[in-house]
């Protein structure tokens, strides 16, 4: 499976009562699909996976496919509870998604092996190639991501623990198996932040919630970052993405809900958070304003 370019993992739009909605959905979708993304993630991280019954990622994965109608990959969510996450995968099989990206699963934390059988449990429940998600109480060796190559079901490998030296020992142990076919990305928040030191490693993709919010900003970072003009895409980090993290920091669960307030200030209105998420403040939506607007004179909207 082949990702060229940002890797967008859209919100999940809500209706005042609660409920998915499903065209503001596919107009978020849509209106970034001209900034070329690598591949789409609807429900997973960003999206509120968490937060969804599996009725919810169906509804959600169908409505990413329907708009994206085979651009690029569509990467569903699927993880939790064992039983939730076998259910997700067949919800997104059937929805059409091209892949899985396979999330932690719940609470308790298993043996390396444990991890393993949940990955393959999962690869095994629908056709679709999945990728591993190493974050969290889910997180691999280098001889088990390599135990997982062997498998050609599993395409791929997300870092979102942020131990480097870890992450180069996995690269490298997967690519001594041979595997030519799989995909390296840095899946930690806000990952433009560090994925100079994450190209140094061997992986080269990312995943990007700031595409989600304001996809001329993301672009003018993933172009700098590919063409190699390290003044632009230091200006950017400096002037957009450091502040940006450091309002993030501010309280658990910003990576979702800056974003999606960010995008009801840009005239999208995605509803609110799900619990446990929260809303920013008046205040901290004043900051995150004052952020976007510097973000959008970097990249010269």
């Amino acid at each position: 499976m082949k990702f060229d370019g940002v890797l967008f993992f859209p919100v999940t739009p809500f209706t005042a009562e609660g409920a998915v909605d499903v065209e503001l959905l596919k107009e978020h979708i849509a209106s970034r699909l001209p900034f070329g993304p690598g591949g789409v993630f609807p429900a997973c991280g960003t999206g509120e996976f968490h937060a969804l019954s599996i009725e919810e990622v169906r509804t959600v994965v169908r409505a990413a496919v329907e708009v994206v109608d085979g651009k690029v990959p569509v990467v569903a969510g699927a993880g939790g509870p064992l039983g939730h996450a076998l259910a997700a995968a067949k919800a997104a099989e059937e929805a059409g998604a091209d892949a899985l990206l396979v999330l932690p699963p719940y609470l308790v934390t298993g043996p390396t092996d444990g991890l393993v059988n949940y990955i393959e449990a999962v690869a095994a429940a629908s056709s679709l190639p999945v990728i591993v998600y190493h974050r969290g109480n889910a997180k691999f060796t280098a001889a088990s991501m390599a135990r997982l190559a062997a498998n050609p079901k599993v395409v791929g490998f997300k870092d979102g623990l942020g131990d480097v030296g870890l992450a180069q020992e996995i690269v490298s142990a997967v690519k001594a198996t041979g595997r030519d076919d799989f995909a390296f990305f840095n899946g930690l928040l806000t990952a433009e932040l560090t994925q100079g030191a994450y190209r140094g490693l061997g992986i080269p993709l990312y995943s990007s919630a700031a595409f989600a919010m304001a996809p001329e900003i993301a672009k003018a970072y993933y172009d700098a970052y590919v063409s190699g003009d390290e003044d632009r895409r230091n200006a950017l980090l400096e002037g957009f993405y450091a502040p940006l993290v450091r309002l993030r920091d501010q309280t658990p669960g910003f990576g979702v809900s800056l974003i999606k307030a960010g995008l009801r200030l840009g005239g999208l209105p995605v509803g609110s958070v799900r619990a446990p998420l929260v809303d920013p403040t008046d205040e901290q939506l004043v900051e995150l304003k004052a952020i976007l607007a510097k973000g959008y004179e970097l990249a010269g909207r």
